[in-house]
């Protein structure tokens, strides 16, 4: 199967590195030079197509572009895809139907651990295709079908953003250690390490087993966990999927 992504931004980056392992690709772009400079890692040469005219007649499309370029890049389309996937944030199908001529539409949102086949995707919309999109998805990660448009974008929130919530976490525990007197190096490694680690311990274990497992009476994780409460942390991120997923509602 021959994958035409359109798009080359960071998740079309991504996806275009892991998927090359298992499908030949084509890019289209506005910037072919770009393109050319964001896609220079790809272990295959691509194909880089101008994206004035390009003809998507039976083609499987990966739309990588941001939401609000949606109306400008279809006028540029010519031709009906076989497959549309769509990994636009909050554009729903009917948008997509709308501006893009297809057989099929789906929505989906990988995140950029794409790269390192490490995915976790979610994916929604014709159900014909859901067994060949998600075999398309599960080359690069875990991959799941949903039911609802809005499952999918409370999806988003969490897999799609939460690498950004994640680095949050991870740059503030290790400007915790060099607080505390740790060289920044030293602190980077040993945040990298842990988040390494907790990968098989969070695929064994409710979250709430392994907090307790850590957390002896009166001793260090209490106390540094009391911190965390007393910051509203957890509060903080239940409302950060609440104003992600909010914001799915509104593009």
């Amino acid at each position: 199967m021959i994958l035409t992504i359109i798009g080359n931004g960071s998740m079309a980056r991504s996806l275009a590195l892991g998927l090359e392992k298992q499908y030949d690709i084509e890019i289209v772009a506005r910037d072919a030079q770009k393109a050319k400079e964001a896609l220079k890692d790809l272990q295959k040469s691509v194909e880089i197509i101008p994206l004035k005219g390009v003809s998507i007649e039976r083609k499987n499309i990966l739309l990588c572009v941001k939401p609000n370029a949606l109306l400008d890049v279809a006028t540029h389309l010519q031709g009906e895809a076989d497959m549309l996937i769509s990994i636009l944030a909050g554009v729903d199908i009917e948008t997509l139907e709308r501006n893009i001529l297809s057989d099929y539409t789906i929505r989906a949102m990988p995140n950029i651990a794409a790269e390192f086949n490490v995915a976790t995707t979610t994916l929604t919309g014709s159900k014909e295709k859901k067994d060949e999109a998600l075999s398309i998805f599960e080359s690069i990660g875990d991959a799941f079908w949903v039911d609802s448009e809005k499952e999918l974008d409370i999806a988003t929130a969490i897999a799609g953003s939460g690498p950004a919530f994640l680095s949050l976490v991870a740059e503030a525990m290790m400007d915790g250690g060099v607080k505390q007197g740790l060289k920044r190096d030293m602190s980077m490694q040993l945040v990298r390490s842990l988040f390494k680690g907790f990968g098989p311990l969070i695929q064994s274990e409710h979250p709430a087993l392994i907090k307790d497992r850590v957390m002896s009476p009166a001793g260090t994780t209490a106390a540094g966990y009391s911190a965390l409460e007393d910051g509203k942390v957890r509060d903080g991120f239940i409302k950060a999927i609440e104003k992600s997923f909010k914001k799915t509602q509104k593009s």
